[in-house]
């Protein structure tokens, strides 16, 4: 929802409702990863990737994107990746360097925009290969999480979900770079035009 200009006046329409929703469905994942009750916790997890896809698609199309829903996008699908990543980890079915691996791309981001003034930022857009890394991943979890049940579902889910995982994380530092490269610029161009802002405005 981030690469398109924000044309909606409305707060409250469908797509932003199904961001919500989608973020309110992070606890009741958590709660049931951490009961062992995997095959709903899968069933949620699809239905979270199922409205990602069609929140981003009806904004496009109707016109609705809002600065509201650029906002709940990306918190949700950083909250789910969170709460999933130390869910899959707790239950011993990815290894916990991975989540430091996939937790240190986000640290890293902060750490640049901290560095940036709130007008700086602006620039800093979601990129599709920032969307296409999230849809990995958000693939990826389902399938890790189907591959930890013994039988045929599970041998074929697993090798898919790394796959998946692999792609995801490998995409995911890709698009950091391209960020880092792009908040480098916009503090070299501060540097050229001496614009460096006074003390502690700088985190906004």
């Amino acid at each position: 929802m981030g690469e398109n200009p924000v044309g909606g006046t409305r707060v409250l329409n469908i797509p932003n409702l199904l961001s919500a929703g989608r973020l309110l469905l992070v606890p009741v994942f958590a709660v049931l990863i951490l009961m062992g009750q995997e095959g709903w916790a899968v069933a949620v997890l699809m239905v979270s990737g199922f409205s990602d896809y069609l929140d981003g698609t009806l904004a496009r199309r109707w016109g609705q994107t809002t600065r509201l829903g650029q906002m709940l996008d990306p918190v949700a699908d950083r909250l789910y990746i969170l709460t999933t990543l130390l869910g899959l980890a707790y239950h011993q079915v990815i290894p916990w360097w991975l989540v430091l691996l996939l937790i240190a791309r986000d640290a890293v981001l902060v750490g640049s925009l901290l560095m940036m003034t709130v007008e700086e930022r602006r620039p800093l857009e979601v990129s599709f290969l920032g969307k296409a890394a999230t849809a990995c991943l958000l693939y990826a979890f389902p399938l890790l999480l189907l591959g930890d049940i013994e039988g045929r579902v599970g041998d074929v889910a697993q090798p898919v979900g790394w796959a998946f995982a692999w792609w995801g994380t490998s995409l995911y530092w890709w698009s950091a770079l391209i960020y880092l490269r792009q908040a480098a610029a916009v503090l070299n161009r501060r540097d050229r035009l001496g614009t460096r802002p006074p003390r502690g405005e700088v985190t906004g």
